[in-house]
C-alpha cells in the first residue's frame, strides 16, 4: 500500500475500522490514493466525545477530506443508538399515511431532519436513507425498511425525509435502485433473480427512483439484484442499467454507490478485484468494502494501477455535508 498525496482526488473505495480509535494501519489504508470514504458501525461508538473525536480524526486525515457515512435509516437499520433518537421503522410511518397522510409526511421530515442534526453534529456526511424500494410483502431483507407497498406513498414519504436531511445539511442516498423489494433471496448472502418483465419493472420499481431523480436526489446505491428482462448482470455491477438506464436514460448526475462488494449477491461475479473492475467500468463512483481487511487489503494491491476519476470525486465531494445556519 502507498499514501496519498494531499491533493489527489478521492479514490473509489468506501471501507470502514475496527474499532473506537484510528490504528496505524487503519491510517495507512485511509491515505491510501484508492479511498475515498469512510463507513461507520456500531462497534466504531463508545459515547460522543469518542465518536466526535473519531470522526475529526478521520475528517483531517487528507484533502479534499474522506466522505464520512453511517446505515442510518431508522426502524432495525440505526447503526449509532445509545445517546441517539431511535427512528421508527419506515414501515410505520408508510401505516400512518393511511389514516393522516400530512401527519406522516410530517414525520418522515422530523425522522429526516432529526437523523440529519444529529449526524452532522459528528461530521458525519451521509446516513443511506431514504431507502426507495417498494414493499411487495416477499423480501424480508426490505420488509419494513420500505415506506409502502404502494409506489406514490414511497414517493410522498422519501421526499419528506429527504427534505428534512437536507434541512440538516446533509445529502440524500436513495436506495436500492432500481428496486429490491421483489425478491426473496436476501442479497447479503445470495443473489435475488427478480424474472419480471421490463414493462412491470418500470411501470413499478422505477417510479420511486424516476420521482427523486426529477427532484434532484443527490446520490443513488445500486442493488444486488439480477434483473433478467435487462441484464444477466446484476444491476449493481451492470453498464446497462447504470450508464445506460440510470444516467443516459433517466438523466440522474448524482454520485452512483455500489451497495457493499462484500456481499454475497455480488460474489457470482469473481473476487472483489474483480467484482470492482466490473463496478466501476459499470459506472458506480463509490464501492464500499465493510467487515473484510484481509480483503480490502489485497483489492488496494490488485487495483494499484487504477487512476481515481476526478469527475467521480467531484461527484462525491458534493455529497459533503453543509453548514446550516440556526
Amino acid at each position: 500500500m502507498t499514501s496519498t498525496n494531499k491533493k489527489s482526488p478521492l479514490g473509489p473505495l468506501m471501507v470502514d475500522v475496527g474499532g473506537q480509535e484510528l490504528t496505524a494501519e487503519d491510517r495507512e489504508i485511509l491515505t491510501h490514493p484508492l479511498v475515498g470514504g469512510v463507513i461507520l458501525f456500531t462497534r466504531n461508538y463508545r459515547d460522543h466525545e469518542q465518536l466526535k473525536a473519531l470522526c475529526d480524526d478521520i475528517l483531517s486525515l487528507r484533502e479534499p477530506r474522506l466522505l464520512l457515512a453511517v446505515d442510518h435509516e431508522g426502524g432495525r437499520v440505526q447503526r449509532l443508538r445509545v445517546g441517539f433518537t431511535r427512528i421508527p421503522s419506515m414501515r410505520s410511518i408508510g401505516a400512518r399515511y393511511v389514516e393522516n397522510p400530512a401527519a406522516a409526511i410530517e414525520q418522515a421530515r422530523i425522522a429526516g431532519l432529526t437523523i440529519g442534526c444529529e449526524l452532522s453534529a459528528f461530521g458525519i456526511d451521509l446516513c443511506f436513507a431514504p431507502v426507495l424500494d417498494v414493499d411487495h410483502g416477499v423480501s424480508g431483507v426490505i420488509g419494513d425498511r420500505a415506506f409502502s407497498d404502494r409506489g406514490e406513498v414511497v414517493i410522498e414519504l422519501a421526499r419528506a425525509l429527504r427534505a428534512g436531511l437536507n434541512a440538516a445539511g446533509l445529502a440524500a442516498t436513495g436506495k436500492h435502485f432500481p428496486g429490491h423489494g421483489a425478491v426473496r433471496a436476501d442479497s447479503h448472502v445470495e443473489l435475488p433473480v427478480d424474472r419480471r418483465p421490463q414493462a412491470e419493472l418500470r411501470a413499478v420499481e422505477l417510479k420511486p427512483f424516476m420521482a427523486m431523480i426529477d427532484e434532484g436526489i443527490e446520490s443513488l446505491m445500486m442493488a444486488h439484484v439480477r434483473y433478467t428482462a435487462i441484464d444477466e448482470t446484476p444491476a449493481s455491477l451492470s453498464r446497462r442499467w447504470i450508464r445506460g438506464i440510470l444516467r443516459r436514460e433517466l438523466g440522474f448526475t448524482g454520485a452512483v454507490f455500489c451497495d457493499d462488494l462484500s456481499m454475497g449477491g455480488a460474489a457470482v461475479v469473481g473476487d472483489l478485484a474483480a467484482r470492482a473492475r466490473l463496478a466501476l467500468a459499470a459506472g458506480c463512483d463509490m464501492l464500499p468494502v465493510c467487515n473484510d481487511r484481509p480483503g480490502v487489503i489485497a483489492l488496494l494491491d490488485a487495483l494499484k494501477d487504477l487512476k481515481p476519476s476526478r469527475a467521480a470525486s467531484s461527484r462525491l465531494q458534493k455529497l459533503y455535508r453543509r453548514s446550516v445556519a440556526s
